[in-house]
């Protein structure tokens, strides 16, 4: 069993910056990949960023490449995403996720096997 509980999240203007921090409880995080998910307001869930279990392995959707940096710290179980210069389409609930069986590429909700509650990114323009 894994809990995870997210942080970080607030308002920002455009072209800010914010780090998200993903707090995970148990032993095993550090065998599990994880990764960065949002939802914006009225739309589905969507995958922006994963990353293996020893770090490596890290993927990023177009809309964030440049910008976002998924990172994870083994020893503190904890997983992070920095967000800069970001943008309004940015606003949204960000999610962390935790998923064994992720190798590279697009992390798939329904293979998503433990969810954090999530937390609340507005940019502002």
């Amino acid at each position: 069993q894994v809990q995870l509980v997210e942080s970080g999240g607030g308002l920002v203007q455009a072209g800010g910056s914010l780090r998200l921090s993903c707090a995970a409880s148990g032993r095993t995080f550090s065998t599990y990949a994880m990764g960065w998910f949002r939802q914006p307001p009225g739309k589905e869930r969507e995958f922006v960023a994963g990353i293996g279990w020893s770090g490596g392995n890290i993927y990023y959707v177009d809309s964030v490449k440049g910008r976002f940096t998924i990172s994870r710290d083994n020893a503190k179980n904890t997983v992070y995403l920095q967000m800069n210069s970001l943008k309004p389409e940015d606003t949204a609930v960000y999610y962390c996720a935790a998923d064994r069986d992720y190798g590279l590429g697009i992390m798939y909700p329904s293979e998503v096997d433990y969810w954090g509650q999530g937390t609340q990114v507005t940019v502002s323009s």
